[in-house]
């Protein structure tokens, strides 16, 4: 499966070599000057044997001197390539990073409203803070791991030269390193792929509990789910003690096991210095290249780790890339207001009138609307026509799902009410003034901070309620849109909304006598299909079950105030 602009989504894998291969400029910048800063590392010792066996071991003061000043403009440029392979690596990672970061939010941005029906707010959350950089440090493995590699075989080579039996120990030394890490690394991701999953999680869920920190306070449950959360977080810390297991061990063996390869290069050839086989300068410079590569094997291993932690983060990064996105194409819509239906419940809203959806399961009714809207899979029909046949575009120009818990973006109120068209204050005023919204309303250039938190539970679902009505959609479909205020405002919305909406197709799910006795149609839903239909008076003389709804409802209703 591939996403637009040829991002590989075939799996973690193919993404990483796809974002490193879109970066390929980068990556070989990082590539050379991480491979020619190791070459200088490398030269080094190879200088100061020259230094010592022509000019230190001779006793000839010039040649010293003149190996002395190469030794200093190699030292000295190799300072330099080191800045620059540092500066190199860092905008590769950075750029992978946000590049990353800007295929996830396109793509959220696609899905719209749809994202939070299809995954968390947390795990997207945790895609933009953890997962983008993860991937980003997985590039080192194209710049610096290439460097690297081609280090050691530059001084296996040199080796090669100076003492085949030293070469021969280097070129197995660093597949025995591979023995001793790769194993963990397999751990490592294992353990990391439920960490992983669990981080998600938990972040929704304190998302979810931030989102609604008021509304807890207001219903005495907050100690409730900080308990939840105080629970679920341990087991996130004893995850990453499973998870810290390897990568501690992967920490110890990437810094102490090529130490103890350098410890067994040095012995073996100050045993061929002292059999006469190396000389002192020679033997100076297996040292140093053997310190030396202590650089290059370390850069491989943590490279390894940072590939592994970067499949893991990957694959969360490719799974949310491929939830799909609506198709925008289809056929135009009817050519005038016309009938919604959902086969799966019974449910018929016609345009011009007021249907109202009642039910002991508000979840029924919000599936009801959900399907009514094209959001998720539905064989709803409009005008007789499969929704999912007509362009996705017109339907959500004529057809609004208006959801209880809406964003509500920050900016002036008029820009909130006025939502994508140019704010008109006498329009806006009225769609305030259907929503009974005025007490939010006494200056239209009121700053609203992002999802409302400036005003009340009660007051952002008006503001909810006027940015709808003031959209004037042929269809307005919309979940409890009375639910957190008390009955006379919810009486003065019934009236207003009717008047407002008269000649455009209106869907309330609600519970509401005030709301039912003003619909034209009552739909009772029972296990989320239609068990009666008729007006609200109707119902409450034919139906039980409508009847005990409604006055149980009606009964609860009497003792609550205003924005409950």
């Amino acid at each position: 499966m591939r996403q637009h602009g040829g991002v590989n989504l075939r799996g973690p894998a193919h993404f990483l070599f796809w974002l490193g291969r879109t970066n390929k400029g980068r990556v070989a910048l990082g590539a050379f000057f991480g491979s020619v800063w190791f070459l200088s590392l490398a030269a080094m010792p190879w200088l100061i044997s020259q230094a010592v066996d022509h000019g230190l071991a001779a006793r000839d003061r010039g040649t010293l001197i003149g190996w002395s000043a190469v030794v200093l403009v190699v030292g000295a440029a190799s300072a330099g390539l080191g800045i620059m392979r540092h500066r190199s690596m860092t905008k590769l990672r950075l750029a992978a990073a946000l590049q990353t970061a800007d295929l996830v939010m396109t793509h959220a941005t696609r899905l719209g409203s749809a994202l939070p029906r299809r995954v968390t707010a947390g795990e997207v959350v945790t895609i933009g803070i953890s997962d983008v950089w993860t991937i980003g440090r997985a590039m080192n493995v194209g710049g610096v791991g290439v460097a690297a590699t081609l280090a050691i075989s530059v001084v296996a080579t040199i080796l090669f030269r100076t003492s085949p039996k030293l070469a021969l120990v280097v070129l197995i030394g660093v597949p025995v390193l591979a023995f001793f890490v790769g194993p963990l690394l397999h751990r490592s991701q294992k353990a990391g792929l439920g960490y992983r999953e669990q981080q998600g999680e938990l972040n929704a869920r304190l998302v979810d509990v931030l989102g609604g920190l008021r509304i807890l306070n207001g219903l005495g449950g907050k100690q409730t789910h900080l308990s939840r959360y105080d629970r679920q977080s341990a087991r996130l810390r004893d995850q990453g003690y499973r998870v810290g297991g390897p990568s501690s061990w992967i920490g110890a063996l990437g810094d102490g096991l090529p130490v103890v390869f350098l410890a067994v290069v040095v012995w073996l050839a100050a045993r061929l210095a002292a059999s006469g086989e190396l000389t002192v300068g020679q033997l100076i410079a297996v040292y140093g290249y053997t310190a030396m590569l202590v650089i290059p094997v370390n850069v491989l291993i943590f490279c390894s780790f940072d590939v592994t932690r970067g499949l893991v983060a990957a694959r969360r990064v490719v799974d949310f890339l491929r939830l799909p996105c609506d198709d925008l194409s289809g056929a135009p819509g009817p050519d005038r207001p016309a009938v919604l239906h959902d086969p799966a419940s019974g449910v018929t809203a016609e345009p011009g009138r007021l249907t109202a959806l009642a039910g002991a399961r508000p979840a029924d009714a919000a599936e009801v609307i959900d399907r009514l809207g094209r959001y998720g899979p539905t064989d709803a029909t409009w005008g007789g026509r499969p929704l999912t046949e007509i362009a996705q575009p017109e339907i959500r120009a004529r057809i609004l799902v208006a959801e209880p818990g809406a964003d509500l973006f920050a900016g002036r109120l008029r820009d909130v009410v006025a939502g994508r068209d140019d704010p008109d204050d006498d329009r806006v005023h009225a769609a305030i003034t259907t929503a009974v919204a005025h007490d939010v309303a006494s200056d239209l250039a009121r700053p609203i901070e992002w999802s409302g938190r400036n005003i009340s539970g009660g007051q952002r679902q008006r503001v909810r309620l006027a940015r709808a009505v003031h959209a004037d959609p042929e269809m307005l479909l919309a979940a409890e849109p009375t639910s957190a205020v008390d009955a006379h405002t919810e009486s003065a919305i019934a009236e207003r909304l009717t008047a407002a909406r008269r000649g455009r197709g209106t869907v309330v799910a609600t519970t509401s006598p005030v709301l039912l006795d003003r619909a034209d149609v009552v739909h009772y839903l029972v296990d989320g299909r239609v068990a009666a239909t008729g007006t609200h008076r109707e119902l409450l003389d034919s139906c039980p079950g409508y009847h005990a709804l409604v006055t149980r409802v009606f009964g609860e209703d009497e003792g609550e105030g205003d924005d409950r």
